[in-house]
């Protein structure tokens, strides 16, 4: 039995709906994944939960939403400003660094404390369960879904321990 060459080929319209078939099984399958997320309260990612209240959500009465304005009224004037983030040096043990939309509006603070120097226990930031990973820095994230907004902890295993403490505006 011969065969054609010609029998074998796959013609543009079949490539074409080939391709469509394609793309729709993936954003299928994307929006039943979407609707597989956990419960509140649910680990969803290493070191990852879904908060039900919020027990940190402001750094030194600065919260998101606020203008660079109302910041800068509230923390003083920043060792180093921009349109898009002020960073301030509170001491030489923690730092902090407010970043803006476009809007001017605060959308992440993040604050350093070297070797852990006035950081608030873990316990008040992310509440219990820390991830300790393997180089020894421990970590944990918690979302506020029904607040637009996260806060993160983390511990870093080096000889000068840094605590990173990171409040954040969903986009």
């Amino acid at each position: 039995m011969r065969h054609s060459l010609d029998q074998t080929r796959i013609t543009i319209p079949e490539l074409i709906f080939l391709l469509i078939g394609a793309i729709l099984m993936l954003l299928l399958g994307s929006l039943v994944a979407r609707g597989q997320g956990p419960a509140p309260g649910e680990l969803f990612g290493r070191g990852q939960v879904r908060g039900q209240q919020p027990t940190y959500r402001e750094y030194r009465g600065v919260r998101l939403g606020m203008t660079a304005t109302e910041v800068r009224t509230k923390l003083g004037e920043p060792a180093m400003k921009s349109d898009d983030q002020d960073f301030y040096i509170f001491s030489a043990s923690e730092t902090s660094q407010i970043a803006y939309n476009a809007d001017k509006k605060v959308m992440t603070i993040s604050t350093d404390y070297t070797e852990g120097v006035g950081a608030p226990d873990y316990r008040s930031v992310v509440g219990e369960g820390l991830l300790q990973k393997p180089d020894g820095s421990v970590f944990r994230m918690v979302m506020y879904d029904s607040e637009r907004f996260w806060v993160s902890y983390n511990k870093s295993a080096s000889a000068v321990p840094t605590v990173t403490i990171t409040i954040g505006a969903f986009k």
